[in-house]
């Protein structure tokens, strides 16, 4: 099917396409192949490398208690961020210049600096300004630095599923007698959703992966911070990168599946409840088309 951004491969570039694809994944399996090889050089695909994570107290002891905290932080930093986000894009919205600016610079301020220096700037605040023990520390300045980034992206998201709503939804509430915040809240954001679903869940797994800065800088104790104590104990140093990152793609795997599960829910739920209010459709037409008859019928009475 051709449209105005794409054309319909004839029968010269379907061969073609079909020729690179072959190309294509025969050099992927001689890459696959050539690091399958260089890994049984090496020694680290015997099974006494593996071995330690069929077993319950690799998980237990370093792996889950590991995730567990990759988990809190990134849903700790979520439920703040996307809160504080929608505020933030919202205001960048306002029709009030003391609002919008002052808003506009804090989102492109922490949208500019790079997360972990995000990080590092909170972890010396909280070591100079703030009675925060050591143990907890490195949590909190992962969830802050966490905040203050991601919430200035989901800012963003938030204009522009917001903005990218038809201007005819915002024109319709205020003739009915809406104001601006009413709109806002009623009509506008929950349309939005729907269009920011995926932006938003695209950075819920930036958030996710993200934690591991806090662990290589910060000595946060999360997921590869604990591949590490596992890797220095059972000395399968590869093994455990695999199976972390194994861990990690199941993991935002099961997100991005759940947000699009979510996301034709909501589009489903959206088309279900298109009621029309008043009299139905046909009952008017009936109607119509009745006092048609009845007005022919009586202009043939004399």
């Amino acid at each position: 099917m051709s449209s105005v951004l794409y054309d319909t491969p004839g029968p010269r570039a379907k061969r073609r396409n079909q020729l690179l694809s072959v190309v294509f994944f025969l050099l992927l399996g001689l890459l696959a192949w050539w690091v399958w090889q260089k890994l049984d050089d090496k020694g680290q695909l015997k099974w006494d490398l593996w071995q330690p994570f069929t077993t319950s107290e690799a998980w237990t002891t370093y792996l889950l208690p590991g995730l567990g905290n990759t988990l809190k932080a990134a849903a700790l930093a979520m439920v703040i961020a996307l809160p504080l986000g929608a505020v933030f894009g919202i205001a960048r919205m306002s029709d009030h210049a003391w609002v919008r600016i002052p808003a506009g610079w804090v989102v492109e301020l922490f949208r500019s600096i790079p997360v972990l220096l995000l990080m590092l700037f909170a972890q010396e605040f909280y070591v100079r300004s703030t009675d925060v023990g050591s143990d907890e520390r490195p949590l909190y300045a992962v969830v802050t630095g966490l905040v203050l980034y991601n919430a200035s992206v989901l800012a963003e998201v938030v204009r522009a599923g917001v903005l990218a709503l038809p201007r005819g939804q915002t024109e319709a509430a205020y003739a009915i007698g809406l104001r601006k915040g009413q709109t806002m809240t009623g009509i506008l954001l929950p349309q939005a959703v729907t269009v920011m679903l995926p932006a938003i869940v695209s950075q819920l797994v930036v958030v996710v992966k993200d934690t591991a800065l806090g662990g290589v800088m910060l000595q946060f104790t999360e997921l590869l911070t604990a591949r590490g104590t596992l890797a220095a104990n059972y000395a399968n140093v590869i093994p455990s990168f695999v199976v972390v990152a194994l861990v990690f793609i199941v993991l935002n795997l099961i997100l991005t599946t759940f947000a699009s599960w979510l996301e034709g829910r909501l589009r489903r739920s959206k088309r279900g409840t298109g009621a029309i209010l008043g009299p139905d459709v046909d009952d008017i037409n009936a109607g119509e088309v009745a006092g048609t008859f009845a007005t022919g019928a009586g202009g043939a009475n004399p």
